[in-house]
Parts: C-alpha cells; sequence; structure tokens
C-alpha cells in the first residue's frame, strides 16, 4: 500500500473517530443532565453564599429535572472548595458558586495554590452582588466622604477601622481608601463581621466598611453615620447614599459578588444550557425578592462578561495587596 493510500485511510479513520465523538458529546448536551449536579458552596452553612444557593438551587432543580446537591466546604479560605472543582470532570456534573473574593483575591493573597482561576475554570454568569457603607461612629466629626478625609489627613494613624479579617472585603475596600486618599488608617482585623460592626457601635473603631444588610438597620437607628456606598451606582437599598465614585473618588467599586463557574473544558452546549436556567430562575419575583431581603442585588452577565470582571478584579486587588504589603494570616 503506499504511503499516500495510508496517510487518506488515516484521515478518514480520524474524521470518523472525531464525527463519533462529537455525535456522543452533543447528544449528552442534549440528555443533560441525567443525573443530580453537585453545587460545591466554600462556605458553611449560613453565610450570605450558602444563603444563595439555598434559594437557587430548589429552582433549577425543578426547571432541570434533576437535583441540585449543595456541598459547603468551609476551609482554607474557600481555597478548599475551589480546589475540588478545578480538578473535576468537566462534564457539568460538579459546579462552584464562588464569592469574589475568592477567586480575585486569594491568588494573590496565597502562594502556591493548587489551582489557577483562569486556567482551570469557566465561567457561567453572575448571580448576586452586595456593595458596602462606609460608617462613622457618630462621635467623628465628619458628615462627608471629603471630610472625613480631610479628618484622615490631619490626624495620621489615629483613626481605626474593623474589619472581619485579612483580605476580606470589608478590609481591602479600607486599604483602597488609604490608597486613593492618601490617608493611614490603622486596621483592626475582628473574627467575623458581626465582631466587627460591634467594635465600630462600641466606638473601639472609627470606622467600618459594613455590608448594606448589616448596616442598615444601625444607620436607620441613629447608631452609625453613613458617608456613602462603595458600587458603581447607588444601592437600591440605600438609593439616598452617594457613591464613593460620586464623593471624589472616581471609579471607585467594591462589591461582592456571587457567581457560578465550572470546570475548564466544560462543553459549549452546557455551559449555555446553565446560563440559560440560572438567569431564567433569576427572573422569577419570589427568588428577587429572597435575593432582597438578604441585602443583595440580583446581577447577571454572559460568560465572557463575567470572566473578565474576573481578570479586571485580580489586577485591582493584587495592586492593592502589593502597596498596602498585606499577607494572609
Amino acid at each position: 500500500m503506499s504511503d499516500a493510500l495510508t496517510r487518506v485511510r488515516r484521515t478518514i479513520v480520524k474524521g470518523l473517530v472525531t464525527a463519533g465523538m462529537t455525535t456522543a458529546l452533543c447528544a449528552a448536551a442534549a440528555d443533560y443532565p441525567l443525573r443530580p449536579i453537585r453545587l460545591l458552596v466554600p462556605f458553611p452553612p449560613g453565610g450570605s453564599v450558602d444563603t444563595v444557593s439555598r434559594i437557587v438551587t430548589p429552582k433549577l432543580a425543578e426547571s432541570m429535572g434533576q437535583q441540585w446537591v449543595v456541598d459547603n466546604r468551609g476551609g482554607a479560605a474557600g481555597n478548599i472548595a475551589v480546589e475540588i472543582v478545578a480538578k473535576a470532570a468537566p462534564d457539568g456534573y460538579t459546579a462552584l458558586l464562588a464569592h469574589s473574593t475568592i477567586m480575585t483575591v486569594n491568588p494573590s493573597l496565597y502562594k502556591n495554590l493548587p489551582f489557577d482561576v483562569v486556567r482551570d475554570f469557566q465561567a457561567v454568569t453572575l448571580i448576586a452582588a452586595t456593595q458596602y457603607v462606609l460608617v462613622l461612629h457618630p462621635s467623628v466629626p465628619a458628615n462627608t466622604v471629603k471630610e472625613f478625609i480631610a479628618l484622615a489627613k490631619a490626624k495620621p494613624g489615629q483613626l481605626n477601622y474593623s474589619s472581619s479579617g485579612v483580605g476580606n472585603p470589608m478590609h481591602l475596600a479600607a486599604e483602597l481608601l488609604k490608597i486613593r486618599g492618601g490617608i493611614d488608617l490603622v486596621h483592626v482585623p475582628y473574627k467575623g463581621g458581626a465582631p466587627a460592626a460591634a467594635a465600630v457601635l462600641g466606638g473601639e473603631v472609627q470606622l467600618l466598611f459594613g455590608s448594606v444588610a448589616m448596616t442598615m438597620p444601625q444607620i436607620r437607628a441613629g447608631k452609625l453615620k453613613a458617608l456613602a456606598t462603595t458600587g458603581p451606582k447607588r444601592s437600591p437599598v440605600a438609593p439616598g447614599l452617594p457613591t464613593l465614585d460620586e464623593s471624589g473618588f472616581p471609579g471607585f467599586n467594591v462589591t461582592s459578588s456571587v457567581g457560578l463557574l465550572v470546570p475548564a473544558k466544560t462543553g459549549d452546549a452546557i455551559v449555555k444550557r446553565l446560563h440559560r436556567e440560572v438567569l431564567a430562575v433569576l427572573k422569577l419575583a419570589d427568588v428577587q425578592n429572597a435575593m432582597g431581603r438578604q441585602g443583595l442585588e440580583v446581577i447577571t452577565s454572559n460568560p465572557a462578561e463575567f470572566a473578565a470582571q474576573i481578570k479586571n478584579e485580580t489586577k485591582v486587588w493584587s495592586d492593592v495587596i502589593k502597596t498596602g504589603g498585606i499577607r494572609a494570616e
């Protein structure tokens, strides 16, 4: 048999094999899902990310005809759950409900992670987001962001802020304000958002970037003084408060988002199906109301937009972590 004929036959066989594989994959995607889908949540039950999972998974199970099993895998700042999904088969049966901090902060905060967010994941869609509110103890003599920056410059190193720990959004928002405002604030980390809020309520510290859900009741009661919110637009929960962008810090944006990701190389048909199903669920009034009660705003994206946001925020926080000399505890 001539070499030319051998090459032709090999090409034909290879083409048939490829066509067969493509047909099988298309058939699998068309029938998807055939069994329950495992959703990794990188925190223990009860937190905001877990709450989002409990709101959306029953609806997804109903619309897709298969159960979504929530698997809470806390620990290691969320990296355990992320690693599990990064190494899972890209077949659509293992997914990650990720907090933005895990995907955009941890790569700069922790060394030698066993996964690469860009390489190992396929973004599906954003689901929800929450802003933070810059609040002061009522005794602090400042009623606007401009007045606070002037006060901080007059008292370098004398004003303290609390957070729920190193590397969390409350901490990074204050560090970003320090850098952008050219001020010196002292970080006092606490073990959780509630103790951090209690510290500013009790006057132990002067400043806090607290979540909308956590701070608004205290603001309305006059126990905290609100200056601005941290999102790209005014919060629907507190539309009367200006953003930091409006208050002299153009482009200032610190929001905590929750989104759905799957392992890299998951088929396009499966990604599109998941994207379509999640967006349909998020349009339901009862889902939006449940999110709103948790201080969350429903926010969606296409896969490319979500992936671009992860890249952009990773760059922002990498610069903040480097400039602030922030290290994981």
